[in-house]
């Protein structure tokens, strides 16, 4: 009886044992997932700093061709070229952009079956908020593409209407209107995408903190080096003039 009853102990001790020690390889695989995923955005954050570049240019070539008169039509649709294929430049960015994120979401998913597995209830807790926001940003992310890929048709559909000689003002206005209008609809997505992105890196130190993971954390950037920051997403500050 006093073998078995040692026997008992042991195995309770043991049980107890590896218990912990999957609490600790949990938080460890999670942790894993999150920083995987944040370096599958890496080239979501390059194509950016490369989209607001374009976008500028974009910007000052339409300048130009609004300064200019019908009698300067052949610079008008020389243009007008340059900006078709700016246009097309973004849309093989932002498909790369959206390759990342999507690579992104599918590695970050792998924690939602990790999350049970946390002992600390604290640890949980977190863990669940951190990935219903990381959820909730990668469904603004595809709105966000979605609104910008329709900004970028109407645009498409501007520089084709510039190279039409008979092109009345009323239209151009028109459209020039609509896609404006469109370019607010973008703004909105992005702070959505922006404020998500706030939300979860918050929630992400919070879970590190209460599941015992000690990571170290980058000073946060000044003004100046936050414009640009390839953490959120960024807004394009132009509006289109009808040139009337």
């Amino acid at each position: 009886m006093g073998w078995k009853k040692s026997s008992f102990i042991i195995l309770f001790i043991l049980i107890i044992f590896l218990s912990a020690c999957n609490g600790t390889a949990t938080s460890e695989q999670i942790y894993n997932h999150l920083e995987k995923a944040v370096e599958l955005e890496q080239t979501f954050e390059e194509q950016q700093n490369q989209i607001v570049e374009l976008e500028q240019e974009e910007q000052e070539v339409y300048s130009q061709i609004i300064d200019l008169s019908m009698e300067e039509f052949d610079q008008i649709e020389e243009l007008s070229g340059q900006a078709l294929d700016n246009i097309e430049t973004r849309k093989e960015k932002i498909e790369l952009e959206k390759e990342s994120i999507d690579a992104s979401k599918e590695e970050f998913s792998n924690i939602e079956g990790l999350i049970a597995d946390l002992e600390e209830e604290t640890a949980t807790e977190k863990a669940e908020q951190m990935y219903n926001v990381m959820m909730d940003r990668y469904d603004a992310y595809d709105q966000l593409h979605e609104s910008y890929s329709e900004s970028l048709a109407l645009e498409e559909a501007l520089y084709t209407m510039l190279r039409e000689e008979e092109l009345e003002q009323e239209t151009l206005s028109e459209h020039i209107k609509e896609l404006n209008e469109s370019y607010q609809k973008v703004i909105e997505a992005n702070q959505e995408f922006n404020d998500l992105t706030t939300e979860y890196n918050a929630f992400k130190e919070d879970f590190y903190t209460a599941a015992g993971i000690e990571v170290e954390y980058e000073e946060d950037p000044t003004p100046e080096e936050q414009e640009g920051n390839p953490d959120e997403a960024n807004e394009p500050e132009k509006e289109k003039e009808s040139g009337e």
